[in-house]
């Protein structure tokens, strides 16, 4: 009031209509020359994760115009004019306060997107995402307005007292809007019906915004100010993560590959992470007090504290960082190993190899990296990780002499592999067991067997290893006739069979060399054994050779052909008859004593 009565009202109120107008008649002037971006924008297709990152990047593009744009001539105008000291100082505040709530209103139009679904980055419903969109600027609006009207008071001469009373009520408000959107927003009982309950989670969150609002009592605003920070920070990292997958979720033919990680999804998930996980520990460090460049220059104990720590946190999200990317590519590429591929060839071998060691390397990835970043962190706290290392290696040296076996599978597991003895899904035998292979770890391998059992086996203990799924597999087969068969009549019949192989469509991929006959084996007692091959696939001899049997037994039935089987002929009749009867009762005729000798005259 008394620079209003020094200056005059015009020398207030012309700045101030200055002020507005430039602002938003430079946004005004942004949207005049922006039809095409912004029509371009609407017309934009969406069904690739390419387009929709294509999308969001213009959208964001056009936001922040819109906000470059008011704050441009709004802090120009703020600039060029001569305010009085304390106008300038109420106006800067309250135009700070107009700007986060733009700032809130861009973002929520960005994420939320409640007027086009379609553009929406947040997966929610549509009445959700207008609850928020209105709800978060009204609550940024207000935290922003009692923030700077608590600073500016005491340069309007409010007492202490009245100034702290006043934060409290502007917190209390604070309260009861956080309460009352907490508990009325719209939750959903399946897809669309809106439900009243609300979940464990909203009872808690109720409970942690009482708890920080009855901290503003301690006259500690830094308290207040971390609470806010700390229940922000959880859910700025949720809708990141929502926001991410959905925007990179798979779209047509990427669907078969919907369960495949994203690995830009997993780089730019964490990259946004790490940013606000940095920027949450740059505001709670400000609100404490702790002078950031203090730190890199500063000897004492708590500046060499606070800085290990900051070093040790940076550490970890890098670490953190690197492991989810990692993870993220060997598992696509596990993904697409399974997925359907060529059987045989190249391609076919390189996929099994990766199969077999892309897990390992997973697991050797990761306890590099954990060993690696906790060594780091710890030199970055200042503790001598020199001793540390030197006693590993002695514990390490102990372990190995107590731990043999251990060490023997380990190394004889890395030496298999690099041999290339066997891979992930094929069959192989040692000593007593045989089956196909399921899986690796740094120490043993598991076999399923072709019945169903499935036994773990270290590594240490294979000795002769037989794989039967490599290169290819000849199948021999036998088949016995009668002495009375044409040999030649035969090697036609096979030969025809061998076609018939080549020609049917499901099997014709497995057969590197048809059915062949090689020739007789040998003379039987009772037939002749003829021999056949026929070169496969590995794994597929067994189907093949159902088939052929089925065929050839056709084949020889329609050709008059007989196979041959022992048989036992019994002959009778006629006058041998006879003789073998008679010699049968001679042979069951009780015998006749002899006769007594009469005695001596």
């Amino acid at each position: 009031m008394n620079e209003t009565r020094e200056r005059g009202a015009s020398a207030v109120l012309l700045p101030l209509f200055f002020f507005a107008g430039l602002g938003f008649g430079l946004e005004w002037l942004f949207w005049r020359v922006t039809p095409g971006f912004r029509q371009k924008t609407i017309a934009t297709s969406l069904d690739t994760v390419e387009e929709r990152l294509r999308a969001a990047g213009r959208r964001v593009l056009f936001g922040l115009g819109v906000l470059l744009s008011f704050a441009a001539g709004s802090i120009g105008a703020f600039l060029l004019l001569d305010w009085p000291p304390l106008l300038q100082q109420t106006v800067l505040s309250y135009l700070l306060v107009f700007l986060a709530v733009r700032l809130t209103l861009v973002a929520g139009r960005f994420l939320l997107a409640p007027g086009a679904e379609r553009f929406r980055l947040m997966p929610m419903a549509t009445i959700s995402a207008r609850f928020w969109f209105v709800w978060s600027a009204v609550l940024v609006g207000w935290f922003s307005f009692g923030h700077f009207t608590y600073q500016l008071l005491p340069s309007l001469g409010v007492g202490r007292e009245a100034v702290n009373l006043i934060a409290i009520g502007f917190g209390l408000i604070l309260l009861c809007l956080a309460l009352f959107a907490l508990w009325r927003c719209p939750t959903f009982d399946g897809a669309e019906r809106v439900s009243h309950r609300h979940p464990v989670g909203t009872v808690l969150v109720s409970l942690y915004l009482l708890a920080n609002w009855l901290v503003a009592f301690s006259e500690v605003a830094a308290a207040f100010y971390i609470g806010i920070v700390l229940l922000i920070l959880p859910i700025a990292i949720i809708c990141v993560r929502l926001s991410v997958d959905h925007i990179l979720r798979p779209a047509g033919a990427e669907l078969a590959q919907a369960s495949a990680p994203s690995l830009a999804g997993a780089a730019l998930e964490r990259g946004l992470r790490a940013l606000l996980l940095i920027g949450g520990a740059y505001l709670v460090a400000s609100l404490l007090g702790v002078d950031l460049a203090m730190l890199t220059t500063g000897d004492t104990m708590v500046t060499r504290l606070l800085r290990g720590i900051l070093n040790a946190f940076i550490i970890l999200l890098l670490a953190d960082f690197a492991w989810r990317v990692a993870s993220a590519w060997i598992d696509r590429k596990l993904i697409e190993t399974t997925n359907e591929g060529p059987s045989q060839g190249e391609e076919a071998k390189r996929r099994a190899r990766l199969r077999t060691l892309l897990p390992i390397l997973r697991n050797v990835v990761f306890v590099v990296l954990f060993v690696m970043g906790g060594l780091m962190a710890l030199s970055g706290l200042g503790v001598e990780i020199g001793p540390l290392i030197a006693g590993a290696g002695i514990v390490g040296l102990a372990v190995g002499f107590g731990a043999q076996t251990l060490v023997k599978d380990v190394i004889s597991g890395m030496f298999f592999l690099v041999d290339d003895a066997f891979r992930v899904g094929e069959y192989i035998e040692s000593g007593s067991i045989k089956g196909t292979v399921e899986s690796f770890s740094l120490r043993s391998m598991k076999i399923r067997h072709h019945r169903g059992a499935l036994h773990t086996i270290h590594f240490g203990s294979l000795d002769k290893i037989t794989n039967y799924s490599r290169d290819w597999a000849i199948d021999k087969i036998t088949v016995s006739v009668t002495y009375d068969t044409d040999l030649d009549a035969v090697k036609k019949i096979v030969r025809e069979i061998g076609k018939q192989l080549e020609a049917d469509e499901e099997l014709a991929s497995s057969i590197m060399e048809t059915l062949k006959m090689q020739g007789v084996e040998q003379f039987g007692d009772f037939a002749i054994q003829i021999r056949m091959k026929i070169m496969t696939q590995p794994g597929e001899q067994a189907v093949i050779r159902r088939r052929a049997y089925a065929l050839i037994k056709k084949a020889f039935d329609a050709n008059g052909i007989k196979f041959a089987f022992p048989t036992v002929t019994v002959a009778g009749g006629g006058d041998m008859g006879a003789a073998v009867a008679q010699k049968g009762l001679e042979l069951v005729k009780p015998p006749v004593p002899p006769a007594q000798a009469e005695p001596a005259a």
